[in-house]
This record gives C-alpha cells, structure tokens and sequence, in this order.
C-alpha cells in the first residue's frame, strides 16, 4: 500500500449511479461520482482534493489548448468474485507517467501520489466498479499545462487530474484494418514513445479516411521509409507468423504499452517463441499470401486483445484464420482477463488490491 496522503474529499450530494445501465455500457460515455485534482505551484505538488465530477474552468490562453502540453495514462480495475477491487499493473503506468512527463518537459507526478491518487478515488468510487463478465472500471490519469500565456515555452504550473468510468468492450468484433503507408503517426526523434495529446491528434484523419474506406483502423508504418509496422491504430501489434509471436521493437517512435509487456512476459513463461524485431510490410504481406501467419491482434489496455480478421494493403484485403482457431492470442486473452480478476495466480505480481 502507499503511504496515506494528505487529501481533502467533497462528497457529490446526488450519485449518478442508479441512472447507469451497467448491461450496457459503451466504452467512454459514463463517469464516476467523483474526480481527483492536484495542482503544481511553486516547484510543488499540493492541493490534493477529491470533488464531485464536473466541468473544467480554464484561462482562453491556457497554455495546452495552444501548445498541447498534455500527457495521460489509462488502466483499469476489475472485481473479482468476493468483491474485492483489483488494478492491474497501476506501478507500470505511474512509471510510464513520468517518462512521459519528461519527454514533455513537464513535472513528473511522484509514483506514490499516482498510485495515492487512484486508491483513494476508486475506494470512494467502489460500487461504481462493475461486476458484469468483460466490464471494468477504467482510470484515467492526466497532466496538462495550465499557465494562462501564449507563448512557446514549459509552462510554470500544471493539473493532475483522474476521473473514473465503467466500461464494457472496446471493439465488439474482431477488426478490419488498413495497412497506412501516406500518413505518419509518429517519427524518431518524436514523442512517439510519449503518451501525450498530440500523438492521438495526428492519427484522427487517416484512420477517418480509412474508416471511410471500411476499415476499423490503421497498421502504422515508421515515418521515414513507411516499410517496417510500428503500431495498430492506438494499439501495439502482433503477429503468428510460422507459431513465433513476433512484434515491433519499442522505440521512441512505438509506445511501451503496458498490455503489450504482459502478454510478452506470459508467452516467454510459456515457452512460446517470441521475437522483438523490425518486420517488414513485404514479410506481413507474404506471409499472408503464403498463409503462415496464422494470428493477428491489437493490444492494449482499453481493448485488451483485439483480433485482427482482415488486413488491408495496396487495394488488397487479406483475411486471417478464424478467431477460434487463434492459440496463442486466445490463450493471452484469457490468462490476463483471469489475472486480472483474480481468478488465478498472480505470479508476476501484478495486481494491487484497492480497499
């Protein structure tokens, strides 16, 4: 557990929660009773406070909404069968938060106020975490400059801020996704690596374009020569090319994704193959013709694994091997959702209870 902090709470006086429809739940469109702020002033973190959820006040000439210095994180807890509350992995993304925090020349929130932060609010939030078979309860944490000044420079202060919401699934069926050889998501030398604003900005118009077209999403390609697969939509990327689980290396153009390194961390323990290397546009698209990949799928956190049906490129549309006959990807979707609700051994030490 971390260590008790200082923080002030204001009970909401009417809770939303009997209003919510927890059979169905769409990803994104329901928020908790309550929300987190902290507010960095003076080379400091203070001002801890839980407050009813609700709107923002900012300056016009708040500094993020000109120059997007803006980080954030997502994860989740789930509830197992005694009721108990369970996140998954919230130490990775206080970690990634800071590296994050960095690259954007912003201060980084200490771990133990991230994981503080979060305890705090779910235990006040608790029956807002679903119970339903494929539900969670999400959590977002996010930073943002708030300094009331145009002009291109860190800004002097900053909010912490996390709000709560249940959600169901993501994606509801596996997905058909277009190969992006035109546009870039991120290049070296970039924030790629960040989770940060800008990164989500970019992406808008070609996955529209290609939503467009019928595709669910997009396969990017890296920056420079657009040969090589970096990620998949706002997801990572693998693949079962001849039984070896193979994925991009990170980079500071491919965001570490947390789900990404579990899933790596359970095939490795299971003796799958598993490489961490460049591949090819050409390798992915023969090895489609020649049908020895046999699994693709997106992940990460909000979408756990998304199966990946069919693959587009250069006009063509390639289909994958039907989702139930998916070993591996199968096999990783189920040991992390078990995992994460408690329902087997937690060997990796992943889990921390809240309440």
């Amino acid at each position: 557990m971390t260590e008790a902090l200082e923080i002030k709470i204001t009970r909401t006086e009417e809770s939303k929660l009997p209003h919510v429809d927890f059979d169905n739940l769409t990803f994104g469109h329901t928020y908790s009773d309550h929300m987190f702020i902290a507010d960095f002033e003076d080379g400091e973190w203070k001002n801890n406070r839980i407050i009813p959820y609700r709107d923002l006040r900012i300056s016009p000439a708040n500094a993020t909404l000109h120059y997007a210095q803006s980080i954030f994180e997502g994860l989740k807890a789930f509830k197992n069968s005694e009721g108990d509350i369970l996140a998954f992995r919230p130490e990775a993304n206080a970690q990634r938060m800071i590296r994050s925090a960095e690259r954007m020349c912003m201060p980084p929130v200490p771990e133990e106020l991230f994981l503080g932060a979060i305890e705090e609010l779910v235990k006040l939030d608790k029956d807002w975490v679903p119970d339903h078979t494929g539900t969670a309860l999400y959590i977002r944490p996010f930073q943002f400059a708030t300094d009331p000044y145009i002009g291109v420079r860190p800004s002097d202060t900053y909010s912490f801020i996390v709000i709560t919401g249940p959600v169901g699934s993501y994606y509801s069926e596996p997905v058909k996704v277009k190969i992006e050889q035109e546009f870039t998501r991120a290049v070296r030398g970039g924030v790629g690596a960040a989770k940060t604003a800008g990164n989500y900005a970019a992406s808008i118009y070609p996955a529209k374009k290609a939503q467009e077209q019928g595709y669910h999403q997009l396969i990017w390609t890296d920056g420079q020569t657009h040969e090589f697969i970096e990620e998949a939509g706002t997801m990572n990327i693998m693949f079962v090319i001849n039984d070896t689980l193979l994925t991009p290396p990170t980079s500071d153009s491919i965001l570490p994704g947390i789900t990404r390194e579990s899933a790596l961390t359970l095939a490795r323990d299971w003796g799958v193959p598993v490489e961490e290397r460049p591949i090819s546009v050409k390798e992915v698209v023969e090895s489609l013709e020649n049908g020895s990949m046999t699994e693709a799928f997106g992940i990460g956190t909000a979408t756990t694994i998304s199966h990946i049906q069919t693959i587009g490129h250069n006009g063509q549309d390639y289909e994958l091997p039907a989702v139930e006959s998916r070993t591996i990807s199968n096999r990783l979707l189920n040991a992390i959702n078990k995992i994460r609700y408690g329902e087997i051994e937690d060997k990796f030490g992943w889990i921390r209870r809240i309440g």
